[in-house]
């Protein structure tokens, strides 16, 4: 993957023990509350497909945490959008990979609440930060990648101008 002056900041922790990924789990479901406190009230009916229940982390095979090392990255200030650029097309190539084999996939990062647990947890040094989660499993019976829940192009493609479709 491209990554700012050919750094290569990426590290990828592949988390198989059960109680680890248990504990992420709830840290995650945590931020998932945070987050999104108006699911918990009900305010808003689930479409249908979200009735069922979601899988946790537990469930999956793996789980990989997508880091990124700050002592690898651009020497100049920690911007977020600039580390953003050197590890998320990482990321995207290991979910193309995965969905290349069969496997499902689903960035997250509703971890960022106890991050630095995580990062205690697995022994992890304090120049990474923890860019995203990808649980990594088989898609359930009946389910089947992309498309569903995809944009129109014409909303998020324009030709010249904003807003001027895509012929």
């Amino acid at each position: 993957a491209p990554s700012a002056g050919n750094r290569q900041p990426w590290r990828f922790v592949v988390v198989h023990d059960p109680a680890l990924k248990r504990q992420i789990g709830e840290w995650y479901d945590e931020g998932s509350r945070i987050a999104y406190p108006d699911r918990q009230r009900g305010a808003a009916p689930r479409p249908a497909a979200e009735e069922r229940r979601e899988p946790t982390f537990s469930d999956v095979p793996v789980i990989i945490l997508v880091c990124i090392d700050a002592v690898s990255t651009n020497p100049g200030p920690r911007s977020d959008f600039v580390r953003g650029a050197s590890i998320y097309p990482a990321m995207q190539n290991l979910m193309l990979a995965a969905t290349a084999l069969g496997l499902g996939t689903r960035p997250t990062t509703m971890h960022r609440h106890h991050e630095a647990d995580m990062k205690a947890l697995l022994n992890m040094p304090e120049s990474v930060d923890i860019a995203a989660i990808v649980p990594l499993g088989y898609p359930g019976e009946g389910e089947h990648f992309g498309g569903k829940r995809r944009k129109p192009l014409s909303e998020v493609a324009f030709n010249d101008r904003w807003g001027q479709p895509v012929a």
